[in-house]
């Protein structure tokens, strides 16, 4: 009965081993500040663990279980937050050389970066933590998600649930682009031989140049925005007497005169036959 007075105490104290795991997180500046909270948070929620399957053992009310699980779920996501940090923190160690990638190689090398082991790190945790991370990143809001759903279903919020739904989360997004990397690769097999200078000086021949077509395209923009307008007397009829100073007729007719002349040249082209597709 002796052995079992902490785990009473400490379930007794359950939300504020929670608050205090979540205001160590908040407050965390260093990576070993980041370690304790995940400490913390990782002691809130075995606590929370036993007492709800204590309760159940005692065939408490669904209440009380239920708020085992809730505490059991809040204190989860602090814990997978400080994961994340810790992943971020040991990754951005690794980029500036403080930490080595791999286990030294020397023995007794003392000028070595530090590696897992000194940190107290194993390579399964500094693995679980990136994989959280990562699956947050593509998903944000799928740890809580993940634990809201066993919480909606009467279930235990578990840390192998949410491993499971992160796994799942960055399964699906390597299958996505592992899709996308086959249709570029079918894309690159189907993609026809570039264009030997021949055959582009005869694309540009027939097609033009890209300003070639914007040429026509600006013409048939002119062309369509006339069609849009009333008859010329109604136009003139309609022109506020406000904005009158505002239309130059010079410019009118030098527009109208351009349009004439391409029209008359146009003709006499392909009167001629000189279109390069002839």
């Amino acid at each position: 009965m002796t052995a079992l007075a902490p785990i009473t105490t400490a379930a007794a104290n359950l939300p504020g081993l929670i608050d205090r795991a979540a205001t160590m997180l908040a407050s965390a500046k260093t990576a070993a500040e980041v370690l304790e909270a995940r400490e913390a948070a990782g002691l809130a929620y075995d606590v929370a663990k036993r007492a709800a399957r204590l309760k159940s053992a005692k065939a408490a009310h669904d209440d009380l279980i239920a708020a085992a699980h809730r505490a059991q779920a809040d204190a989860l996501e602090i814990e997978a937050a400080a994961k994340r940090r810790l992943a971020d923190e040991y990754d951005a160690a690794q980029a500036r050389g403080e930490v080595m990638g791999r286990a030294r190689s020397c023995v007794g090398d003392d000028n070595a970066p530090a590696t897992a082991a000194d940190l107290g790190l194993r390579r399964d945790q500094i693995h679980d933590a990136r994989l959280l991370r990562d699956a947050e990143e593509a998903d944000p809001g799928i740890v809580r998600r993940t634990l809201d759903a066993k919480l909606e279903r009467g279930e235990e919020p578990t840390r192998s649930a949410v491993r499971r739904a992160a796994e799942d989360r960055l399964q699906r997004s390597l299958d996505r682009l592992q899709r996308i990397h086959e249709s570029v690769r079918r894309l690159e097999e189907n993609r026809p031989p570039p264009l030997t200078p021949e055959m582009r000086a005869r694309q540009i021949a027939v097609f033009g140049t890209q300003e070639d077509r914007a040429i026509c395209g600006r013409i048939e923009e002119i062309i369509e925005r006339i069609d849009e307008q009333p008859s010329p007397a109604e136009a003139v009829r309609r022109v506020p007497p406000a904005s009158r100073h505002a239309v130059d007729t010079a410019p009118i007719r030098r527009a109208a005169a351009w349009l004439t002349d391409f029209s008359t040249l146009y003709e006499q082209e392909v009167q001629n036959g000189t279109y390069a597709t002839e």
